[in-house]
């Protein structure tokens, strides 16, 4: 007893510690691994704390998405991770990742970069669904994989795939690919979409395929219909011209310098027969930087939208299929984000963002900000971020209802039905979204669903802009009459 008595501080100290090995090592009790999961959790990333968050192994490249997992692309690798825990699922060693496919029919592609070929792989088991050796470009849409393979420098195939398929649905000729179009989503002729900081580019996820997409060939641009693949117009640019496919329609943007000044001159034509639809003078889709009119950049806009500054400098939002205004800012008001329904716009003051609806351009809601928030749209939610404080607010895009507000300085990296991921640095976190939230596109949630509509049909969410069909249904009038 006396003994036991003198072991002092440091002798009961080792005395404990030996029990609890004893007993770990036997399996009755074991203690470590919930310590250290205690001593190695990060600080959370936002109040209220997320479902789950979880530390990846690099910076994430991007994130997206997949049914009920999330695909975290790093610089030379890729994971999956359980949407309702945050665990991985599995990690592959890749130059580069995108999604393509949508809800449980989505799948990843993954590659390396100066190698051709690339594999798509499920998103939940890991296991390889398809593999292609040739290929040196990729593309994914929500209901759509392209990838273009070239035998010589002057003669490449283009391959249409479902997601999921094993056999393409249609190849086209293209006379070559422009210099280093390798890896995935290599720019194409469309529009250049506003931004937001600390939100993602790629926050949307994969869309659907537009009717038409533009192939920039050595100076030329090769229009190919998504639906057939057929390749409708090969259009040689004119020295003042920047050419654009947007909306179903080939456009032709003109800049003249004259009287120090310069006149830009949008025409539309449809591709199929070539002859002029619309045209609008005065506008600037800002394709040209600083003043100048020399063109390097694509229009303004996104998806059949364009984004344009009239003469008296106010922004204006126009229908790429028709050139209607869609939406006419007041002076002083800046557009954030924009898509095929609505647009957010900061008022003159800066003290609030407002939601309008392009086909009416009513007011929707109205949120107060400071002067430094920034906005973007997606699908299922219209992020509002501001700086001080620091705050991200995802709300119903038509109703303004909030559908999660955080105190956070991290970024929005991916939005979907839901709820949305975020992250900072290396920790990444799932935001679960309350009442309130928009109904899911179709294959979202529904097992057996396509994750879209079929190839070459715009569709989506019927009834809306929102199917891609534009504001009055106008790009799917053609698929209406065949049928």
């Amino acid at each position: 007893m006396c003994g036991v008595k003198g072991l002092g501080v440091r002798g009961w100290l080792l005395l404990g510690l030996v029990t609890v090995v004893i007993l770990a090592a036997t399996g009755v009790w074991n203690p470590f691994p919930g310590l250290w999961t205690w001593l190695d959790r990060s600080e959370p990333i936002s109040a209220p704390d997320v479902v789950w968050q979880q530390r990846v192994g690099g910076t994430p490249r991007s994130v997206t998405f997949a049914g009920d997992t999330v695909i975290v692309e790093q610089r030379t690798r890729v994971e999956a991770r359980s949407l309702a825990t945050g665990s991985q699922l599995w990690e592959r060693k890749a130059d580069w990742a995108a999604v393509t496919g949508g809800g449980r029919d989505a799948v990843v592609a993954v590659g390396k970069l100066l190698v051709k070929g690339y594999e798509l792989i499920d998103p939940t088991t890991g296991v390889v669904r398809r593999r292609d050796d040739d290929a040196v470009a990729v593309w994914t849409y929500r209901n759509l994989l392209l990838d273009a393979r070239c035998v010589e420098a002057t003669d490449c195939t283009l391959s249409a795939w479902d997601p999921r398929g094993t056999r393409p649905l249609w190849t086209a000729f293209l006379p070559g690919v422009r210099t280093g179009l390798l890896g995935d989503n290599p720019n194409l002729l469309d529009t250049r979409r506003l931004t937001a900081h600390r939100v993602d580019d790629g926050v949307a996820g994969p869309e659907p395929v537009p009717p038409l997409l533009g192939f920039p060939v050595d100076g030329r641009v090769h229009v190919v219909d998504t639906a057939t693949g057929r390749v409708v117009q090969d259009v040689q640019p004119g020295r003042d011209e920047r050419l654009a496919v947007i909306g179903g329609r080939l456009l032709r943007i003109t800049a003249t310098a004259r009287d120090g000044a310069c006149y830009f001159v949008v025409s539309a034509r449809d591709p199929a027969t070539g002859q002029e639809v619309w045209r609008r003078t005065g506008i600037n889709l800002r394709t040209s930087d600083d003043g100048g009119c020399a063109q390097r950049n694509d229009p303004q806009g996104a998806r059949n939208v364009l984004i344009g500054v009239g003469p008296d400098g106010r922004e204006a939002v126009l229908d790429g299929y028709d050139g209607r205004l869609l939406l006419v800012n007041a002076e002083g008001e800046r557009l954030l984000a924009v898509d095929d329904r609505y647009a957010l716009v900061r008022t003159a003051d800066e003290g609030a963002i407002v939601s309008r609806e392009l086909t009416t351009e009513r007011g929707l809601w109205t949120r107060a900000v400071d002067g430094r928030a920034g906005a973007a749209l997606t699908p299922y939610a219209a992020l509002v971020v501001t700086e001080k404080p620091s705050r991200l607010v995802a709300v119903n895009p038509r109703t303004g209802r909030a559908l999660a507000e955080l105190r956070t300085s991290a970024n929005a990296l991916a939005v979907g039905p839901t709820g949305m991921i975020i992250g900072e640095g290396r920790e990444i976190g799932y935001v679960r979204f309350g009442a309130g939230a928009p109904a899911p596109l179709p294959g979202d949630d529904a097992p057996g669903t396509r994750g879209g509509p079929g190839p070459g049909d715009p569709g989506g969410v019927p009834g809306g802009p929102q199917d891609s069909c534009g504001p009055k249904r106008e790009l799917c009038q053609r698929d209406d009459k065949d049928g």
